[in-house]
């Protein structure tokens, strides 16, 4: 076994077993803490994969940002256990069926694939081919989306503004 198959399999497990862990913790901080630890872990798939810029944006975005604001509305909500409403055992026996669905479904796509996945060949992902592709070919497009980001902040800044 190569150094890459061993991490695919180390982020694989880590992101199976946080993913796990977060559904099903009572402490909802807890479940939001394993999900940052999944969205960490296939980052790291993204590595392997030659595709670092979606990694970072993957951190930066989704572990970063969208995290904290859900930890944020989270710990702000105080929830509490006694607040929580009782759950029907017919709903819950529903989503556990429809659930076993969902993964015989997956399994028998998987079952039909014939090719398999080159860890860590070609270049498609790499930030300077995607600079190269993003600068000369669609150099027009991103200034154009550039200065409609840049009025939309301007927009908010007068929006928010108050009148004296």
């Amino acid at each position: 076994m190569n150094l890459t198959t061993i991490l695919f399999i180390f982020l694989s497990v880590l992101a199976l077993g946080s993913a796990i862990m977060m559904v099903t913790r009572k402490n909802p901080v807890h479940s939001v803490l394993y999900l940052v630890i999944t969205f960490f872990a296939i980052s790291g798939h993204y590595v392997l994969l030659n595709a670092q810029f979606l990694a970072i944006v993957n951190i930066i975005v989704y572990a970063g940002a969208i995290m904290v604001l859900f930890l944020f509305v989270v710990m702000m909500m105080n929830l509490n256990i006694e607040a929580e409403p009782q759950k029907n055992r017919l709903l819950q026996f529903a989503g556990v069926i429809s659930g076993g669905s969902l993964l015989l479904v997956l399994l028998a796509a998987l079952m039909k694939t014939k090719g398999t996945v080159m860890i860590g060949e070609g270049d498609y992902g790499l930030v300077k081919n995607l600079g190269k592709v993003l600068f000369n070919d669609y150099v027009v497009p991103f200034e154009i989306s550039s200065v409609l980001f840049l009025s939309a902040m301007v927009g908010a800044v007068v929006i928010s503004k108050k009148e004296k």
